[in-house]
């Protein structure tokens, strides 16, 4: 069995990084997903795939995947780009703005 570590990035669809401080034990699939011929549904026999366990920690998740002899790959978490500052509503007016002010 293989599995992927690693610690999930926050959605596009919030702003805060809640759900991103745990690791994640994620399996990978065991068999490719077929198409069932009459109602088109997409279906799997392997039950691996939906599981996903959350760790505190890396050394945890990776203790957990020694423990159960599965082997496991890690993705260390991309560091963020850029610090964002907090800016204001006022901010948007101000005269000493570098770019010009459009709606």
């Amino acid at each position: 069995m293989r599995a992927r570590i690693y610690q999930p990035a926050r959605t596009a669809m919030q702003s805060g990084t809640a759900k991103t401080h745990q690791w994640v034990l994620e399996f990978a699939p065991a068999s490719e997903r077929e198409v069932d011929p009459l109602m088109g549904w997409t279906s799997s026999g392997d039950t691996q795939a939906q599981v996903r366990l959350r760790f505190d920690s890396r050394e945890a998740a990776l203790a957990y995947a020694a423990e159960k002899g599965i082997e496991a790959d890690v993705q260390d978490p991309k560091p963020r780009r850029a610090i964002i500052r907090a800016r204001g509503y006022g901010e948007n007016f101000a005269t000493d703005r570098k770019g010009a002010w459009t709606h």
